[in-house]
């Protein structure tokens, strides 16, 4: 998309209306309700994504769409809005030492009762690489509790059905034996997760930005990771803050591999590659 001479409107040859007052709209609206805060170079992406929400809602500019948003009662197009807007990149086992660093940690911890939150569950892959750490460190009967919430809902639907393609990156072939069932007939080349794995996990819709974090007891670990780097500094600290206040002294955080929060040295230290103690 290229930006025309005057900075107010764009060249457009596309099926919409769009220009750079609506991508401001959404800057503000997308930061608003979800904390995100999108640079300059993301007209494109915003597009992309909110062209479908305007042939559903069969609105013919993105000044309709969200001026129909803004004075629209429906939450549920306020969720699609999100859910077009968040970015959902993972994989089983993706950086893949804290998942070593984690095993350490349940080990030492024999049968203790044990709370995991992986807040940006995407489409399930984390959740279940933590459950199969959990089972094959502590068994599969072991005391432990993974709440796994995620802001877009479309994906948390995804990782609750716990189907994906048997090809699937970062899964050996000793894990797919033990962990999931393989589809057959109309269902070849498609896996599931066993019963036995998934009741480690509850699935549930969250927004980080909400005011009140009503999540149960205290948490021992949080998976936060590639999160942080799509808010500001303010939200980032406000975001640490609620965490904070969720974990055990002594729990950890296990953050994306681009994210540092050594100044927040007052709520967590340093522990190891991008893992921190909550003080």
């Amino acid at each position: 998309m290229n930006f025309a001479s005057d900075s107010s409107s764009l060249t457009i040859d596309r099926e919409f209306a769009f220009n750079a007052r609506d991508f401001a709209r959404v800057r503000t609206l997308i930061y608003e309700r979800a904390g995100i805060s999108l640079h300059e170079g993301k007209q494109a992406m915003v597009y992309s994504r909110l062209s479908r929400r305007l042939r559903e809602t069969r609105h013919q500019s993105f000044e309709s769409y969200l001026q129909w948003l803004e004075n629209s009662p429906q939450q549920q197009e306020w969720q699609e809005f999100v859910n077009c807007l968040t970015t959902n990149l993972t994989s089983f086992f993706r950086e893949e030492h804290h998942f070593h660093m984690l095993a350490d940690w349940l080990k030492a911890r024999g049968s203790k009762p044990t709370r995991i939150w992986c807040c940006a569950a995407s489409t399930g892959e984390e959740p279940y690489s933590l459950a199969m750490t959990v089972a094959e460190n502590m068994g599969l009967h072991a005391p432990v509790k993974i709440l796994c919430s995620d802001i877009d809902t479309n994906v948390l639907a995804t990782a609750s059905r716990g189907v994906y393609e048997a090809s699937s990156r970062g899964l050996s072939p000793q894990r797919l034996r033990n962990f999931f069932l393989k589809g057959k007939g109309n269902h070849e080349g498609s896996i599931r997760v066993k019963p036995e794995l998934a009741r480690f996990v509850e699935f549930r819709p969250f927004n980080l930005m909400q005011s009140s974090w009503q999540l149960g007891e205290a948490f021992d670990i949080v998976f936060c990771r590639n999160v942080m780097i799509y808010f500001d500094a303010p939200t980032q600290r406000k975001v640490l803050e609620h965490i904070h206040g969720v974990m055990k002294p002594g729990g950890m955080l296990f953050v994306g591999h681009s994210e540092n929060f050594t100044d927040s040295r007052d709520l967590f230290l340093l522990k190891g590659k991008t893992v921190y103690d909550r003080v």
